[in-house]
């Protein structure tokens, strides 16, 4: 067993105090992102994992990149037959969560989300590279296939239909919009005394509260 009791980290990069936050979680993740998105040590600010609940019961996560954020929410882009799709078919509530670690950060975001209207998802998937439009079609996500193979032949298959015309966005593929009810932003702190300010949303008004580390 390799011990890895001693391998610690010091936090004293920042703080998170009352007087300094946003009174609304979004604004207070926009200052928090560009912050993020401004660091040469990030390659990818926009980088979420995303937990939803399975028929077993059981949590599972991935790594997505989230595409969008307004008043309203946090948008990404899924194969809606996928396992994360299918998950949120029997379970509209997800959890979002970023880490920063240049910055000692974190951002947990507890949401239900709903599926994007389709003239948006029409809109992202023709604004990504034709490659990546293709992609999306080739690929049955989630699903076994047999090799590597199958997936390179398809390829080459539509790149050869699609040649010199657009590639229609698949109809179980697009966008969903996860609506925040809880949003915590930690900070890390020396001692382990860390910063966390959680947000959670009551009738249409945003309750700030301090928790313990």
């Amino acid at each position: 067993m390799e011990n890895l009791h001693d391998k610690r980290k010091v936090y004293e990069k920042s703080q998170l105090i009352e007087s300094e936050i946003k009174q609304n979680p979004i604004e207070q993740f926009r200052d928090w992102f560009l912050e993020a998105s401004e660091s040469p040590m990030i390659s990818e600010s926009n980088a979420m994992a995303v937990s939803t609940v399975e028929e077993d019961g059981c949590p599972r996560t991935r790594m997505v990149l989230l595409k969008a954020y307004t008043h309203e929410g946090f948008i990404f882009y899924t194969n809606y037959n996928s396992r994360k799709g299918k998950a949120i078919e029997n379970n509209h509530k997800a959890c979002l969560h970023f880490f920063w670690p240049n910055l000692e950060r974190q951002i947990i975001i507890k949401a239900d989300l709903e599926k994007l209207a389709e003239n948006l998802s029409d809109g992202y998937f023709h604004s990504r590279p034709k490659g990546s439009q293709l992609g999306a079609v080739v690929s049955p996500q989630s699903q076994v296939i047999p090799d590597r193979a199958f997936l390179e032949e398809k390829l080459k298959d539509l790149e050869k239909k699609y040649e010199n015309t657009e590639v229609p966005r698949p109809s179980n593929w697009g966008g969903y919009l996860a609506r925040p009810y809880e949003i915590e932003f930690w900070q890390g702190r020396p001692n382990r005394l860390h910063d966390r300010i959680i947000y959670q949303l009551e009738d249409l008004d945003w309750k700030i509260s301090r928790l313990a580390p």
